[in-house]
């Protein structure tokens, strides 16, 4: 049993993995992972929320999406990587917490919201999908956790879950779940190719699997500075995509001299895209080769061994819970 504070978190198979996940959760799990004892989901339950109606690659992107956590850098033997589904007691846990968190609660959900705006053509509109903020409450609650990495704009939905589980203590004066605190993340500006929020809905990424041919050919397609009409015109990186990837990915020295050059007409487009496609296909080479060695039978092992070290924390909890709540154990 480990001293270290607790952290949860997760990501729905619904695709490949890609470089916004990298940037926006991924390379910072990693640096966590050896200060906190780190629990991280492939969360299939959420997917099949919005996947319910075409589920037939969900267990394929499970494993994938497992690939992509270990040659990212999550380590198996410093976290625990396991599938939400082969541990029963995020069901459990949700069904209790349901029954005590009031209906408006759900209902007021920003993230709710703004699924139903993306997700447009799908018919979400489901008891399952307006649940999905006390399933997220119980995964983290279930593990205890201490803290949730996440960015500024999930900050009101890990509010909810602070409000479900302070709900709960209250209710049968137990301290049982600590209150969740954030651990907020600076995630860099990344939109999508085509200059729209970055989504696999959309399909406007470079995912972290691709090949460095593929690579190339999604980043010619890039959407530039929409001002810049003429190789000879002056350029204004700040409204430019292109330049916003090379920024994140090229560090400070390159930021600065591609801004020096676009400015001043030095540089056209296509060079800026050349550029920034071998610096991505540099970044993602340490990914891609350890990702290569991961074969699925692999997988399989390290996902059933991070199940078992999840249900044994799981366990205790909901022994702890049912006791509580006057259910048989």
């Amino acid at each position: 049993m480990t001293n270290r504070k607790r952290i949860l978190s997760g990501m729905r198979p619904t695709g490949k993995l890609h470089l916004g996940h990298l940037v926006g959760a991924l390379n910072n799990w990693v640096k966590l992972q050896d200060d906190y004892q780190c629990f991280y989901m492939i969360a299939d339950w959420h997917a099949l929320m919005s996947e319910y109606e075409d589920p037939k690659d969900m267990q394929i992107f499970s494993y994938e999406v497992a690939k992509d956590f270990i040659a990212s850098g999550l380590d198996p033997n410093r976290c625990t990587i396991f599938i939400q589904s082969q541990v029963p007691q995020h069901l459990e846990l949700a069904m209790i917490l349901s029954d005590l968190t009031p209906l408006a609660w759900v209902e007021r959900c920003p993230t709710y919201k703004e699924q139903l705006r993306e997700l447009k053509g799908r018919e979400i509109t489901t008891y399952g999908f307006l649940g999905y903020p006390v399933l997220q409450a119980a995964d983290i609650a279930l593990y205890k956790a201490n803290a949730v990495p996440v960015g500024v704009d999930q900050l009101p939905h890990l509010e909810l879950t602070r409000e479900i589980v302070r709900r709960f203590n209250s209710l049968y004066k137990k301290n049982v779940f600590p209150e969740p605190e954030p651990i907020l993340t600076s995630t860099p500006k990344l939109l999508g190719l085509d200059n729209r929020k970055m989504s696999k809905s959309y399909g406007n990424f470079i995912a972290l699997s691709d090949t460095p041919e593929t690579i190339e050919k999604k980043v010619s397609q890039m959407i530039t500075d929409p001002e810049r009409i003429h190789v000879k015109d002056k350029g204004h990186p700040s409204i430019c995509t292109v330049f916003n990837y090379l920024s994140n990915f090229g560090g400070g020295a390159v930021s600065r001299e591609t801004k020096s050059l676009c400015e001043s007409a030095s540089i056209g487009c296509t060079a800026c895209k050349k550029n920034l496609a071998k610096m991505l296909i540099e970044n993602l080479a340490p990914i891609r080769e350890k990702r290569a060695h991961l074969t699925d039978l692999k997988i399989k092992e390290i996902l059933k061994e991070g199940a078992k070290e999840a249900i044994d924390f799981a366990s205790r909890t909901m022994d702890e819970v049912k006791g509580i709540v006057g259910l048989p154990r």
